[in-house]
C-alpha cells in the first residue's frame, strides 16, 4: 500500500510536458521507456485504465518511475529509442535485427579510401548504410570504381611521406584505375572533387553527378580533348545503366521515406523504402514481436524514428498507411490514396508480407514442427491453459424433429485432423429432442470408455454450443471425476463466443488469431462430420416411414417432402399447392389423395 500511495504522489507530480518516462521494478532495474506528447496524461492512463493481461503483469511491477522532460515530441521519439538500445528494457519492443549488414566507409585519411564494412569505428570515417541487399552495395561500389580513379591501397598517403617519395606508383596506376596519388601524380584538391560526386552517388543523387558529367565532357570537347572526353561519356552511359537497373518509381518523387507495416495477433512485419530521384536506393524489413499489445500507431512511430536513425535519412517527407499522432520536426505524413505515392505504399506493403512470409518458410526448414508448435502455445496462452493441448477432442450432436438423434466426435492431434479417431454416437438414453441430455450422454460414455480402457485423455475438450451443452458437459466431467484434470470450453456460434465452465461471461479471441481458426476448424469439422452420419441414418430411417407406404412415392420423393415439412403430420395438414412446390403436381397429387382416403376412412 505503501508503495502504491508514493506511486500516485509522484504520478501527481509529472509535468504536462512533452518527455520519456521510465518504470523501475523494486530492485532499480528499469522494466519499461515510453515516450509521450503529454507525460503526466500517458503515465496516469496506465493506474486509470482497466488493466488486462501481459500490461496488468506490468503495472504490478512498477515500484518507481522516472521522467526526462525534453523540448519537443520529436526529441522525445529520438529520446526513447536510446534508452531503449542501451536499456533493453524486458517489456520494450527491440526493433533489432538478427544479423549486422554491411555499410559503405569513406575513411577518414587523406586521399580517402572507399569500401565496405561491417564494423563502425567512431574515428571521422563516413558511413553509408546499412544495405540489406549486398548485392546492390556490391553493385554500387563496383560502379563508383569504374566511374572514378579511386585508391585501393592502405598506404599512409600524408605530405611528409609523398615528399620523401616513400612509394612507387603500382599496377592500379598502369590500368588506369588510379591516377597515382602516392608520387604526387594527383592532388588532395582533385581527389577531394572525386569524393563529393562519389557521395552524392551513394546518397542517389544520380542526376546532379550526371549533370556534372556531362558539363565535363562538354569542356573537354570544346578544348579539343576528345579522348578524356570520350572517357568521361563511358562514364555517363555507366551511371545511366545503373540507374535503369533502379526500380524507377516516378522522377517527381524525391528523397521520401515509405514505412508500412503488416500486423499479425503476435507479430508486426514493418518495411522501409528511401527513395530518391524517383528510384528507390534502399529497402529494409524488419519483425516486431509484441510484448504488450503494442497498437500500430505505437509499433509504426517507434519504427520510423529507428529507420531514420540508422540510415540518416532527412526526408521530410513520410508516405504512411496510417497518420500517427506524434510529429517530428519539419517532416510531413502522407497518406496517399491513389497515384504514385499510393504504388510506392503498395509496394512498400508488398515486401512487408514477402518478408514475414520468408521467415516462416526459413524457419519451417528449421523446425518443421514450429507452425504447430505456435500454434499450440498460442493456443494454450489464449485459453489460459496449464499444458499444450497436443490433443482436442470436439463435439456435435443433432437430431431431426427428436428423432434420428446422433453426435459426432472429431480429433485433432498437434493442431492437425486425426481422422483414426473421429467417432459416431447413437443417442441411447434420451429421448426427445434434449441437446442437453444428449451431450452429457455421449460425453460420459466417450471418457467412461478412455477411463475403462486406459488410455490417454486429450488436454482440452471442444463443445459445439454455448453454456447450456457446455453445463451438461462438465456434469458428466464431474460425475468421472475428470473435472479440473481436461480443459473445456464451449463455442457458440452466432458470435463465436468462447465460454468457459462457471464463467458467465464469454471470451472474445481475436479473429486473426490462430487458435480462433483451429477451434473454427474443430468445430466445423466436427459439424461435418456429425451432419453425415445424420443424413445416412436419416435416410435409412426414411425406409420405414409411412410415405414410402405410398403407391408412387419413393424414398427420395418422401425424403424432400420430410426435409421441407419435418414431420409426416405436418405433411398430411399441408395444401396441394405447398405440396407441388417441393415434388411437383403429380406426385403432390397422390400423396394428398392419399392421406384424403385416411381421413374418409376414419369418418
Amino acid at each position: 500500500m505503501e508503495s502504491t500511495s508514493n506511486l500516485h504522489h509522484l504520478i501527481a507530480s509529472i509535468p504536462n510536458n512533452p518527455g520519456v518516462y521510465q518504470y523501475f521494478d523494486e530492485t532499480g532495474k528499469i522494466i519499461y521507456v515510453g515516450k509521450a506528447k503529454n507525460l503526466h496524461k500517458r503515465v496516469s492512463s496506465y493506474f486509470n485504465k482497466v488493466q488486462t493481461g501481459k500490461l496488468k503483469v506490468l503495472v504490478k511491477k512498477i515500484a518507481d518511475i522516472q521522467v526526462i522532460v525534453v523540448n519537443s515530441e520529436s526529441d522525445a521519439l529520438l529520446l526513447e529509442n536510446n534508452l531503449i538500445k542501451k536499456f533493453l528494457p524486458r517489456y520494450n519492443v527491440l526493433l533489432k535485427d538478427d544479423k549486422t549488414f554491411p555499410w559503405i566507409c569513406i575513411k577518414n585519411e587523406a586521399f580517402p579510401r572507399i569500401f565496405s564494412t561491417r564494423n563502425m569505428i567512431d574515428d571521422g570515417s563516413e558511413y553509408y548504410g546499412p544495405y540489406a541487399n549486398v548485392k546492390i552495395m556490391s553493385t554500387l561500389l563496383t560502379l563508383i570504381r569504374q566511374l572514378f580513379p579511386i585508391r585501393n591501397c592502405s598506404l599512409k598517403l600524408t605530405d611528409t611521406n609523398i615528399s620523401r617519395k616513400q612509394f612507387k606508383i603500382c599496377l592500379e596506376y598502369h590500368l588506369g584505375n588510379c591516377k597515382g596519388p602516392c608520387e604526387g601524380l594527383q592532388t588532395a584538391v582533385e581527389y577531394e572533387l572525386i569524393i563529393k560526386q562519389v557521395r552524392e552517388i551513394i546518397k542517389g543523387n544520380l542526376q546532379m553527378v550526371q549533370k556534372q558529367l556531362n558539363t565535363s565532357m562538354m569542356d573537354y570537347a570544346a578544348t579539343f580533348e576528345f579522348e578524356k572526353a570520350h572517357l568521361v561519356k563511358e562514364r555517363i552511359l555507366l551511371l545511366e545503366k545503373y540507374r535503369s537497373k533502379s526500380v524507377v518509381v516516378s522522377s517527381d518523387i524525391s528523397n521520401v521515406d515509405v514505412v508500412s507495416i503488416y500486423d499479425e495477433p503476435a507479430a508486426s512485419y514493418i518495411n522501409y523504402l528511401k527513395v530518391s530521384e524517383g528510384a528507390i536506393v534502399q529497402s529494409h524489413s524488419i519483425e516486431v514481436k509484441k510484448k504488450l499489445d503494442e497498437t500500430l500507431e505505437e509499433l509504426l512511430i517507434l519504427a520510423i524514428t529507428d529507420f531514420r536513425l540508422r540510415f540518416m535519412s532527412d526526408a521530410t517527407e513520410i508516405i504512411v498507411p496510417f497518420e500517427p499522432d506524434f510529429t517530428i520536426e519539419k517532416v510531413k505524413y502522407i497518406v496517399p490514396q491513389r497515384g504514385d505515392k499510393k504504388h510506392l505504399l503498395d509496394l512498400s506493403e508488398k515486401n512487408a508480407r514477402h518478408f514475414k512470409m520468408e521467415l516462416e518458410k526459413q524457419r519451417n526448414l528449421v523446425d518443421p514442427q514450429r507452425h504447430q508448435k505456435r500454434i499450440l502455445n498460442q493456443l494454450k496462452e489464449d485459453l489460459r491453459m496449464p499444458v499444450l493441448p497436443e490433443v482436442i477432442e470436439c463435439f456435435d450432436n443433432s437430431n431431426f424433429q427428436g428423432d434420428y438423434a446422433v453426435a459426432a466426435m472429431v480429433q485433432f492431434k498437434n493442431a492437425k485432423p486425426n481422422k483414426s479417431e473421429y467417432r459416431h454416437f447413437n443417442i441411447k438414453t434420451v429421448e426427445g429432442p434434449d441437446d442437453f441430455a444428449s451431450m452429457e450422454e455421449i460425453i460420459t460414455r466417450r471418457y467412461q470408455r478412455l477411463i475403462a480402457e486406459q488410455k490417454p485423455l486429450p488436454q482440452l475438450i471442444v463443445i459445439d454450443g454455448g453454456k447450456g451443452q457446455l453445463s451438461a458437459a462438465v456434469s458428466s466431467l464431474e460425475k468421472l471425476d475428470l473435472r479440473g484434470k481436461i480443459t473445456i470450453i464451449g463455442i457458440a456460434k452466432r458470435l463465436e463466443e468462447i465460454y468457459f465452465p462457471g464463467d458467465t461471461l464469454p471470451l472474445y479471441i481475436d479473429k486473426r488469431s490462430e487458435s480462433l481458426k483451429i477451434i473454427q476448424f474443430l468445430r466445423d469439422e466436427a459439424h461435418r462430420f456429425g451432419i453425415t452420419h445424420h443424413r445416412k441414418k436419416f435416410e435409412k430411417g426414411l425406409i420405414k416411414t409411412e410415405l414410402t407406404g405410398i403407391v408412387g412415392i419413393g424414398k427420395d420423393t418422401a425424403q424432400k417432402l420430410l426435409w421441407k415439412f419435418k414431420s409426416v403430420a405436418k405433411i398430411r395438414e399441408a395444401e396441394l399447392e405447398s405440396l407441388a412446390e417441393v415434388v411437383g403436381k403429380s406426385k403432390a397429387q397422390i400423396v394428398s389423395d392419399y392421406f384424403a382416403g385416411l381421413e374418409k376412412e376414419r369418418h
